[in-house]
């Protein structure tokens, strides 16, 4: 199969875990974070971290945006879905994220609300055509991977003259994320979190282009590989990292060549500029209020915003106290950290987002036996 079985050849994986090892310096650590967490499930699933020498280290990201997203919004959507003659449509990773007292979406269909798992963007449409006696509202979620869709639906639905037609929007910006990161206390001051370059996503830059990377590694000497999510993709930009910090550089590489350019997608850029804007903050799960981080729908569409339309006022809440998704989110802790890991929270129990998610990093410890790994590297 053309651009799989290419990148998951064993004899070129096992010459680049040797390029990497000869390579890496014996006297430093090389501490990579990969924000993604498609290359976080891809290293456990091919066995990477295996293959590397003990100091190099691979520090877990945010993930995914079901993983960072807050139990606020989590129990605005539930709200939504529990408002009479509400169909609530959502894609289906996010059904069984639990919000306050642990209730889901999932849950609250099962207590009667009208939530309909979706595919994309254009179902939630289709569904509005189909009921127009009802109001459906898409729970929009992603980084900017998923929001030209969101865009294309809400001027698709102009088009149609949809009334009963909204979108609550919760689409989130990846390079945000990652300068809170950088900028956090565990980063800047305390020195708990050791970031010496950074796996950059491969979905979203499809999106986005790798010119939003080049400020990192500017102003943070931070270099930056963008790679694709097959298991010789990574090696490939660890190999790539490793080189660019023995070498003291800090640039903005591109491995992902193949589906990624400077510049993106300027179609899909364009249409998301039509429809949305910055919003001046939000919250995220593990890293709080991030400035510039979130997309609204411009007053242009308000129309079709939900949370003009059903006035929904955002309340913050906080995490449960004994799960450690936000400190596993920032970096700061591993799953195996986590005194609820694989006990009272499991795929088939999820207590926080990383192990709902088939992105997140709870799930690929649990998934892919990683908490029987007694190094727990």
């Amino acid at each position: 199969m053309k651009y799989i079985d290419e990148f998951r050849d064993g004899a070129l994986a096992r010459k680049l875990a040797a390029d990497v090892r000869r390579e890496v310096n014996p006297g430093r650590s090389y501490s990579l974070m990969e924000f993604c967490g498609g290359h976080t499930h891809a290293i456990f699933r091919y066995g990477i971290q295996d293959l590397l020498p003990d100091n190099v280290r691979m520090i877990h990201g945010p993930g995914c945006p079901v993983c960072v997203l807050p139990i606020g919004r989590v129990d605005s959507a539930i709200r939504l879905a529990r408002t009479p003659g509400v169909i609530l449509c959502s894609y289906g990773d996010m059904l069984r994220v639990p919000g306050s007292d642990r209730v889901s979406l999932l849950k609250a269909k099962a207590g009667g609300a009208d939530v309909r798992m979706i595919y994309s963007s254009a179902d939630a449409l289709r569904i509005a055509q189909e009921n127009p006696e009802s109001q459906v509202v898409f729970f929009a979620i992603g980084f900017e991977t998923t929001t030209p869709p969101t865009a294309v639906a809400i001027l698709q639905a102009e088009k149609l003259g949809l009334a009963n037609f909204s979108v609550f929007s919760n689409h989130v910006l990846t390079p945000s994320a990652i300068a809170n990161i950088l900028e956090s206390p565990e980063v800047r001051k305390m020195g708990l979190l050791p970031l010496d370059g950074f796996i950059g996503p491969a979905h979203v830059s499809t999106v986005i282009g790798s010119r939003p990377y080049e400020y990192f590694a500017y102003e943070y000497q931070r270099p930056v590989v963008i790679a694709g999510f097959e298991p010789l993709d990574v090696m490939q930009a660890i190999l790539m990292l490793v080189r660019q910090l023995n070498e003291g550089r800090a640039e903005v590489e591109n491995e992902f060549s193949r589906a990624v350019t400077r510049e993106g997608n300027l179609k899909a850029l364009d249409m998301v500029a039509e429809v949305f804007e910055l919003r001046r903050s939000f919250e995220w799960r593990g890293l709080g209020l991030v400035p510039y981080s979130g997309l609204r729908i411009k007053a242009k569409y308000a129309a079709f915003d939900a949370e003009r339309r059903f006035d929904l006022p955002y309340q913050s809440v906080p995490d449960n106290k004994a799960c450690e998704c936000g400190a596993i989110i920032r970096g700061v802790k591993k799953p195996l950290d986590c005194k609820l890991f694989g006990t009272v929270c499991t795929p088939e129990n999820p207590v926080g987002s990383c192990m709902v998610s088939s992105e997140g990093a709870c799930a690929a410890y649990y998934t892919y036996g990683r908490y029987r790994d007694a190094n727990n590297r």
